[in-house]
Formats: structure tokens, sequence, C-alpha cells
């Protein structure tokens, strides 16, 4: 089991930039692929990116690609989505989550932390 705990949102300009964390607890979190959804008010959870157990695969969805990178560092149980050129359409609570399995739905992931705002003014 392992526990997650968001961090780094906030109020952000658009065009600005802003890098998530969210640490885990645990010692098997290289185990575990990592990926960050978001939900804006009114609108379901959706998927952001994931990252490969030992970081060398990343997958991006079509809205944010080119503009969030997703990394991890294993030795601290960490994992970061770093956000450039932030649009108000990406005003959303950021979730972090992690699975054994495969895949990019909500329901592929097991284990969820309880999320951090990001605000982006226009």
């Amino acid at each position: 089991q392992v526990q997650l705990v968001e961090s780094g949102g906030g109020l952000v300009q658009a065009g600005g930039s802003r890098r998530l964390s969210c640490a885990a607890s645990g010692r098997t979190f290289g185990n575990y692929r990592m990926g960050w959804f978001r939900q804006a008010p009114g609108k379901e959870r959706t998927f952001v990116a994931s990252i490969s157990r030992s970081g060398g695969t990343t997958y991006y969805a079509d809205s944010v690609k080119g503009r969030f990178t997703i990394s991890r560092d294993n030795a601290k149980n960490t994992v970061y989505l770093q956000m450039n050129s932030l649009k108000p359409e990406d005003t959303a609570v950021y979730s972090c989550a992690a699975t054994l399995r495969v895949g990019i739905a909500v329901d592929d992931y097991n284990y969820w932390g309880q999320g951090t705002q990001v605000t982006v003014s226009s």
C-alpha cells in the first residue's frame, strides 16, 4: 500500500509555470506506475500524464503535451509535474495516483492523493 501527498499548487498567471510534487510513503514506491490527473469544477477527473516505474517511459494527454513534464525520483519517493505555459483552462484540482497496472484510466489507479488546487488567471 502507498500513501500519496501532493504539494505545489496555487495561483499562477497565464503563461507562467508551476511544479507539483507528490510524496509517497512506503518502501515500494519504485514498484508503482505513477500518474497525474486533474478535475475542473463541474467536470470529470481526467488523465494528465503518467510515468513508468523506472521513469523511462512517459505518456501525456494531448492537451498538455509539450507544456507539461512528468518525472520521478525513486530515491526520494517523489513524482513531479512541471507545468509550463499554463492556460486558464488548466485550472483544476491536480491529484497524483499510483498503480501496479498499465493504463491511463482513472479506474486503473488504486491509490490517490488528496489533490492540490492549481488556478491559472488570465
